[in-house]
This record gives structure tokens, C-alpha cells and sequence, in this order.
């Protein structure tokens, strides 16, 4: 779905290296964030310090800047499908390593390209079946008001943090923004009374976010500002969203994403290469649509009687898959060919016997109703063809 959904957008795949030096990630990421001090495994190789990824974007943009992607006419649309790698501690929808499907747009610093990337959300979101999530948003300023903002915090946290956790008490300190992305219960109240950041944008972040929101309303796409949500990386700037579903319990995050628009300079392009992006938790995502929707059946089981007509059915199996039916094909006794084709769910089972073969006609079975009937090979990849619709 997400692969149908991005070739709509036209967006075009990118892989990228599982590992990557460390210093990307402290460069891009941000050196005090979590997953750069607490969550990345790290390990020395001959003298360079190498880390599995623990997040996508700053590899993609990197291999955009190595790459010259910059050269390219448009926006550089690029989506990634893959295994990302954090030591944080295991629980529901959080692995160790976990999968990601995440899309960056890069080359543009127009709110009309945020809005259709979190469009572009929504339509994978509602096309796997997900239902009942909320979208969260907000605008975390740029370079020009946001530390103003951040002082304004640090003064407001002298008296408030020795009271709240260990990490916000550091975090006070070393990037007051982070206080706001703390998750422990007891510190959301503190949290909750400290200023709003959408007081202390500049007007052309006000102006931004002014039109994200009126291009997300224009496609009818429901949203609720959160003022104090910042996301867990240092590079985001302006708009930031997230999803969150409520069967995912306290780790309720599907999704989340946002604009970049200085990373690529703080990596070293000499060219200013504004973007956005998203990455949604794959495992998340599996766990809340679990139990919404059907496994898709088996087309086709065969079960060839001896030898001789193993042969010949092998070859009907491969002519029925390049016909995009999906089959399985049996060895053993009859009778226990069936039992298993029922504990598949197979919709049809196809008998191949040396009379079958001689009359080029076979015995199909629906396994619902029970109707068999005698058919050529033709007339069986017509049938089911039509079946499935």
C-alpha cells in the first residue's frame, strides 16, 4: 500500500547503508538527543567509530549531498522501507530493531509541500485500514525565533527543574527543548505551564504554519495544534506532526515527522536544500490494524495423484502463478493433501490424476460450497481469475 501511495505521489525509493559513521547521527540528530546519548549502538572499526542507523532521514540526506541529488530537476521525492536500531528498552511496538516506511521531500520550502506530504500520510494511514488516529501539529519555529524561545525556557526551568527527572534536569540545561518531550507523567503538569512556543514565532513561521493549516483544512484533513510537542530530534524546525492511535497503549505514536530546513548545511552542503519527512514505526502500525482485517486466502491448492502427475502439475502450478493466482502445491496422499488445503484456507483445490492429464480436463473444487467441476487448464485460471473480484 505504502509503495502504491508513493508512486501516486511520485516519490522513488532510496537504500541507504545499515551503517554509517557516528558522527552523521551526532551532527544530524543532535548530540544531546536520546538516541544519540542513551539509544545508538556504537563499535569501533580499525579507528572509525561506526553506529547501525537509528533513524533514516540524516542517511538519506547525506547520500543526497554525496550523491549531488541537488542537480536533479524539481523536488527530490525519495521514500525508504527498512530495519533501523535502537538500545532502548524493549516493550509493546518497540524493538530493539524495529522497521520503518519513511519519505522525504527535499528542495522546497513551501507550506503546499507540507501539507501533501502529511496528505500523503493519511492516505497510507487509511489505506492499510487504520482508523480512529489522531493527527497532532505543530510549528517549532527556525533560526531567527527559536532561540529567543529557548532562552525564554531556560529562564522559566532555573526553579521549575531541580523538582522534575534526572533528565530534565539535565536537559535544562544542555537543550531546554527536549524538557518538553519528556513522557514521565509527573513532570506534565510543569510541562503543561511553561510557554507556549507558538507565542514566540517570528512572522514568517507564523505566516508558514498560517497556510499548513489552511491547506490541510482545504483537504478536509482534521488536526489538533499541540503547542509543547517538539519530537525527539535536534534538526527539526517549523512544521512538526505526529500520529497517534489509542491501541498502542502509553507508546501511542504511529508516525511522526517534520521540516529540516538547516540539516543538510549542518552535514555540509554548500547548497541551502530545505525539506520535510515522516517515518512511520512499521511494527506500530501492524500492531493497530491487527485484528481489522482478513488474511488474503490462498487461490489454489493442487494435489497431484502419483508420480507422473506431479510433473504435469508443477507445470500447471507455475502457468497459474504467472497468471498472479497464488498457489500451493501438494506431495503425499490425497486425503491429507485436502486436510491441508483446508487449514490453509485455500478457496479452491485442483485434483491432477493420470485420467485428468489423458482428458485434459481436472476436477476443481470450490472448498466453501463444495461445487466440483470437470475443466480445462484455460477455463481454471479464468475461473479463479474472475474470483477474486
Amino acid at each position: 500500500m505504502a509503495r502504491a501511495i508513493f508512486r501516486a505521489y511520485n516519490y522513488h525509493e532510496i537504500r541507504t547503508p545499515i551503517l554509517e559513521e557516528t558522527q552523521l547521527f551526532a551532527r544530524g540528530v543532535g548530540a544531546d538527543t536520546d538516541i544519540v546519548t542513551k539509544e545508538m549502538y556504537t563499535f569501533d572499526d580499525h579507528g572509525t567509530s561506526l553506529t547501525l542507523r537509528p533513524e533514516n532521514t540524516a542517511s538519506v540526506i547525506r547520500a543526497y549531498i554525496e550523491h549531488r541529488l541537488d542537480q536533479r530537476p524539481g523536488v527530490q521525492k525519495l521514500y525508504y522501507l527498512g530495519p533501523m536500531f535502537r538500545r532502548e528498552r524493549p516493550q509493546k511496538g518497540r524493538y530493539r530493531q524495529f522497521f520503518q516506511i519513511g519519505a522525504e521531500a527535499i528542495g522546497s520550502e513551501s507550506p503546499l509541500v507540507d501539507a501533501e506530504v502529511i496528505e500523503m500520510v493519511v492516505e497510507i494511514l487509511q489505506g492499510v485500514g487504520l482508523t480512529g488516529f489522531k493527527l497532532l501539529l505543530n510549528s517549532v519555529g527556525d533560526h531567527n525565533c527559536r532561540p529567543q524561545y529557548v532562552e525564554k525556557l531556560r529562564q522559566e526551568l532555573q526553579d521549575k527543574a531541580p523538582g522534575m527527572c534526572g533528565d530534565c534536569q539535565r536537559r535544562a540545561e544542555t537543550n531546554p527543548l527536549r524538557v518538553l518531550d519528556c513522557k514521565v507523567e509527573a513532570d506534565q503538569p510543569v510541562i503543561d505551564a511553561l510557554p507556549s512556543i507558538l507565542d514566540s514565532l517570528c512572522d514568517d513561521c507564523r505566516a508558514h504554519f498560517g497556510k499548513v493549516k489552511q491547506f490541510l483544512g482545504d483537504r478536509g484533513i482534521e488536526y489538533e495544534v499541540r503547542p509543547r510537542m517538539v519530537r525527539g530530534l535536534d534538526y527539526y524546525m517549523r512544521t512538526t506532526f505526529e500520529v497517534v492511535h489509542g491501541s498502542l497503549g502509553a507508546q501511542n505514536s504511529v508516525l511522526g515527522g517534520g521540516r529540516y530546513d538547516g540539516l543538510a548545511e549542518s552535514l555540509g552542503s554548500k547548497i541551502h536544500s530545505p525539506g520535510i519527512g515522516f517515518s512511520i514505526g512499521e511494527d506500530r502500525l501492524v500492531m493497530s490494524v491487527e485484528g481489522e482485517q482478513t488474511p488474503i486466502p490462498l487461490d489454489l491448492y493442487i494435489a497431484p495423484m502419483g508420480d507422473a502427475a506431479l510433473h504435469k502439475a508443477a507445470l500447471m502450478a507455475r502457468d497459474f502463478r504467472r497468471a498472479g493466482l497464488s498457489v500451493e502445491l501438494a506431495e503425499g496422499k490425497l486425503k491429507r493433501a485436502m486436510e491441508l488445503a483446508n487449514k490453509l484456507g485455500a478457496r479452491y483445490t485442483l485434483i491432477v490424476g493420470e485420467n485428468e492429464i489423458a482428458a485434459g480436463r481436472y476436477a476443481l473444487k470450490n472448498m466453501s460450497t463444495g461445487e466440483q467441476l470437470d475443466l480445462t487448464q484455460d477455463e481454471i485460471a479464468a475461473k479463479l481469475a474472475a474470483a477474486r473480484y
